[in-house]
């Protein structure tokens, strides 16, 4: 198989790397915000609300995509009021946002609770008696040491807005230069029989999904080690 690269439309790589850069963006505040306030909630909801924020893992997809469609369609309860506003996200980039965000969300939501979830509360008691905020131990202590959860849970996050397919495709279409991402590129490309296109694809996806996983696992790596020297002094 041979590429003439002179002949491939690179748009859905930007495309790609666009939506799944800002998916990450909202997943991480939204991951963190999120794994933070279950981490600390005791209530008799909190496996319902794990569950809930968890969901999106294991649901299928194209059923994502279908709820998103029918929230954001314009009989949906979003959808109307964007309508009302003059605006819709159907079939638009930000909808490919929206799809990987919510696909890519479990996945910063429960690394960076589990990261959360091993520090030595030892630690945050020690902080309160000390009279700190819980604002300040937040970012003073929480962040800091579970920022290697943090860091894994960002990359994993990436890594699947990037790879998204269903849901994006159901909410977002696959309108050439404005939603078609590269996994709906690699999809049509096969479809249509361009396997060299398709083939293409492919293999710009393995690359970067993983050089992306490698820096995480150096990353990763260099952080706890710098933990731990740390706390040895």
């Amino acid at each position: 198989m041979s590429f003439d690269l002179m002949e491939i439309d690179f748009a859905p790589l930007i495309i790609s790397l666009r939506a799944a850069t800002m998916a990450t963006i909202v997943t991480f505040f939204l991951g963190i915000a999120a794994a933070y306030f279950v981490s600390g909630y005791q209530g008799k909801f909190k496996g319902l609300i794990d569950g809930v924020l968890t969901l999106p893992l294991v649901l299928p997809p194209t059923v994502l995509g279908f709820l998103l469609l029918v929230l954001f369609g314009k009989n949906g309860p979003l959808g109307k009021f964007l309508t009302a506003i003059g605006t819709t996200v159907i079939f638009s980039w930000p909808a490919t946002v929206i799809a990987a965000s919510v696909v890519a969300f479990p996945l910063m939501y429960r690394t960076v609770r589990s990261s959360f979830e091993q520090i030595d509360q030892n630690i945050i008691y020690a902080a309160r008696t000390l009279g700190v905020s819980e604002w300040k131990i937040f970012w003073k202590i929480t962040i800091p040491l579970s920022w290697p959860g943090v860091a894994a849970g960002t990359v994993l996050a990436f890594a699947r807005a990037l790879g998204d397919f269903g849901a994006t495709l159901m909410i977002g279409g696959n309108i050439p230069g404005k939603t078609l991402t590269i996994p709906a590129a690699i999809f049509f490309a096969a479809e249509s029989g361009d396997m060299n296109k398709a083939l293409l694809w492919v293999i710009l996806i393995f690359i970067i999904s993983l050089i992306v996983m490698t820096l995480m696992n150096y990353w990763t790596d260099y952080q706890r080690k710098l933990i731990i020297s740390a706390g040895r002094k």
